[in-house]
């Protein structure tokens, strides 16, 4: 892992950063990484920059960092690893996230509030402010930052008909989560049953949502600004749509016959069972002011 360490004297910021580039970012936009690399070294009073090679190299570079404020330059997935790191090590609370995203999937970003663009980026990383948020943690000691999503059992073809998602942008996002998550079949293989709209149990904060017996379409968990998260099911239907169930709640457990999720950019199980529990303000992201 190389390390490069640059200085200057600023009035305006006496910040020291660690700036760790993840190698994905390096690959795929290197003019977006030196630029952003070039305005943090510049407005900073202190900059350390480290690029990692491995997984294990950006865990230690962040283990590593003293009393420097991290900053990540990478995707979405970069943002995750270095939030789930953090989380594990209980050093959350006391560490305000920078984040200059880079690459091709920084939805995750975007939605939190970082500007797109390494220049707008990189100078809300050094003007802007710490925003505390809400984190979605499981009984594995995972972590969600913006959406979990629990899509239908069996491939596309067990979803409604594409002509149904007019004016139904969550079933949209079901068909697509559903895509990614099933393996194409090679050529000659033999199509497996479909399994059809998942049996599941949801649960929040100990009351029954749904039951066993209602299949469902989709299921999601979204960690709110308010210690609680918003909780969606949509249950299966035949003719008439059915009507959403809503409910917010601080613990949220799904069971039943095992499932896969997407937490983020991550698809995660099968399992059979698991539990998030909202952290009211555990991460902070520095974003612009207002």
């Amino acid at each position: 892992m190389a390390e490069v360490a640059t200085s200057r004297t600023s009035s305006a910021t006496s910040d020291q950063l660690l700036v760790v580039i993840d190698p994905v970012a390096r690959r795929t936009d290197g003019e977006s990484v030196r630029i952003a690399k070039d305005v943090l070294s510049a407005g900073a009073a202190g900059t350390k920059v480290c690029l990692p090679d491995s997984a294990e190299e950006f865990a230690r570079a962040l283990a590593r960092r003293g009393s420097r404020r991290p900053v990540v330059v990478g995707d979405d997935r970069a943002l995750v690893r270095a939030v789930t790191l953090l989380h594990r090590q209980r050093e959350l609370a006391g560490c305000a996230l920078s984040l200059v995203p880079v690459g091709s999937a920084v939805s995750l970003a975007r939605s939190l509030g970082v500007p797109a663009g390494a220049v707008a980026a990189a100078r809300a990383v050094l003007d802007g402010a710490e925003r505390r948020m809400d984190l979605l943690v499981d009984d594995s000691d995972g972590v969600v930052l913006g959406a979990l999503r629990i899509p239908p059992l069996g491939g596309p073809a067990g979803m409604p008909e594409a002509g149904g998602e007019a004016g139904r942008p969550w079933l949209r996002t079901c068909r697509s989560l559903v895509r990614t998550l099933v393996p194409a079949k090679p050529s000659g293989s033999v199509s497996a049953p479909e399994a059809g709209p998942a049996r599941l149990r949801v649960e929040v904060d100990g009351a029954t949502l749904v039951d066993l017996g209602q299949p469902v379409e989709c299921v999601s968990v979204v960690p709110d600004t308010s210690g609680t998260a918003r909780v969606e099911v949509r249950p299966a239907s035949v003719g008439a749509e059915a009507s959403p169930l809503l409910a917010r709640a601080r613990t949220v457990t799904v069971s039943g016959a095992h499932f896969r999720y997407r937490a983020d950019a991550a698809v995660s199980g099968p399992v059979g069972t698991r539990t998030w529990v909202v952290r009211e303000g555990a991460w902070g992201l520095t974003v612009p002011v207002r």
